[in-house]
């Protein structure tokens, strides 16, 4: 099937705008509000009109600027900004200078601090110190002096301000970090699953070839040399690592973006029948014994599995020899399908798996391994010298809602 692209946005920002959005609507109705309580004792209510036709008008048609960073633009920060610094300056003119002394609040009230945190959102603490500077400078000069209230409120808004703007870049730092974790994990993924399929083949192919060659001799140990150089310069490549699939970058409206490049769907919904899959091992020197009713499992599940126990055959062929007997034996349980593969080789020496995946051969490590590793199973060897070597693999039944939780970590 044709790749199709994932796209997983995250924004923890995201939240902040939408609240953002809120808190405007909100301070205008309040500001408008402590208007209509004391209209009678405004000398010039005149003025204050105006200016909340303005606020409100503006705050109505701006709601989509502070939806999100892209719309948020410089420009509107500063022309919002300035409403609200009008606004301010404006009380003296509109309201009487004993209120004022008293306490009474400016025009826009605290629809300021909205301004004040869409700047500290768009652009962290710095932009937040600059604007809530600003509203502290024309707040003093509404007063005429530094009074106790006005310091106090003008010390609370700076200092909010300032947290939420380091908040927010804190949290844009956390949110590449998690985007470049999550495309190192695609990547790795990708990266084991097609090792995984060139083992399973073209690596195969190079090593018989290899192997044949020098028993043929002549020209054909020429050739089997060379397809022994080129599985070696395969191997080297695959344990190196593969060209990453998933790309990250940066949404400026919704955060960070991992995009992965994903095979699709399974192309079956329904379950699969463990032992067809199996039946095609079965030979001369290969006996397979099975349940009498059918061993179902999902459909990458039951493919992944079968591949796991071809990869388990093809080791007993290649270092038991082609003479080596080798028995599969499957098992249905409630929880559960296991798999076990036994050969009566010369079985395998004490850490011989770990060299082996330290030189870059990863039959053990992915082919097999790997896969069970990403069904959320488990491969287990038994082996003793001179007595053959057992693998026991084993795959839980919801083995496909385990994979589906780890592609989407």
């Amino acid at each position: 099937m044709a790749a199709r692209e994932k796209v997983m946005r995250m924004s923890v920002e995201l939240p902040l705008w939408r609240a953002l959005t809120a808190y405007r609507v909100l301070t205008m109705l309040y500001a408008v509000g402590l208007f209509a309580t004391a209209y009678d004792r405004f000398p010039r209510p005149w003025v204050a009109i105006a200016y909340y036709c303005v606020l409100c008008g503006w705050t109505l048609a701006t709601l989509p600027k502070v939806a999100n960073e892209a719309s948020c633009t410089r420009r509107f920060l500063a022309v919002d900004l300035t409403i609200a610094l009008t606004g301010v300056l404006l009380t003296p003119v509109a309201d009487s200078h004993q209120r004022i002394m008293e306490g009474g609040p400016t025009l826009p009230s605290i629809w300021t601090a909205g301004s004040v945190l869409a700047f500290a959102i768009k652009g962290g603490w710095r932009w937040a110190a600059y604007a809530s500077t600003t509203v502290a400078v024309a707040n003093l000069i509404e007063r005429g002096a530094p009074v106790r209230d006005t310091v106090h409120n003008v010390i609370l808004v700076w200092v909010a301000a300032i947290a939420i703007g380091y908040v927010v870049e804190v949290a844009r730092a956390s949110e590449r970090t998690l985007a470049r974790a999550l495309e190192i994990e695609a990547a790795t993924r990708e990266r084991e699953r097609l090792a995984r399929d060139i083992h399973d083949s073209v690596l195969q192919v190079l090593a018989m070839v290899q192997r044949r060659g020098a028993v043929i001799g002549g020209e054909a140990a020429e050739l089997g040399r060379l397809a022994g150089e080129q599985e070696v310069a395969l191997r080297t490549l695959v344990s190196g690592g593969l060209r990453p699939v998933s790309r990250v970058s940066e949404d400026t409206a919704q955060g960070a973006v991992v995009r992965v490049v994903d095979d699709g769907p399974d192309r079956d919904d329904g379950p699969v029948d463990l032992r067809s899959l199996l039946a095609p091992y079965s030979g001369a020197r290969v006996s397979l014994a099975e349940p009498g009713a059918p061993v179902e499992l999902a459909p990458a599940a039951a493919r992944e599995l079968a591949a796991a126990v071809g990869a388990a055959l093809d080791n007993v062929r290649v270092h038991a020899g082609e003479q080596a007997r080798a028995w599969i034996l499957v098992e249905d349980e409630p929880d559960a399908v296991v798999v076990t593969v036994r050969d009566d080789g010369p079985g395998i020496p004490e850490g011989r798996l770990a060299q082996a995946e330290g030189e870059g051969r990863l039959g053990v490590a992915l082919s097999i391994r790997g896969r069970l590793r990403d069904l959320g199973g488990s491969a287990e060897w038994i082996s003793v010298p001179g007595q053959g070597t057992e693998v026991e693999l084993t795959v839980p039944k919801d083995s496909t809602t385990a994979r589906g939780k780890a592609e989407q970590r």
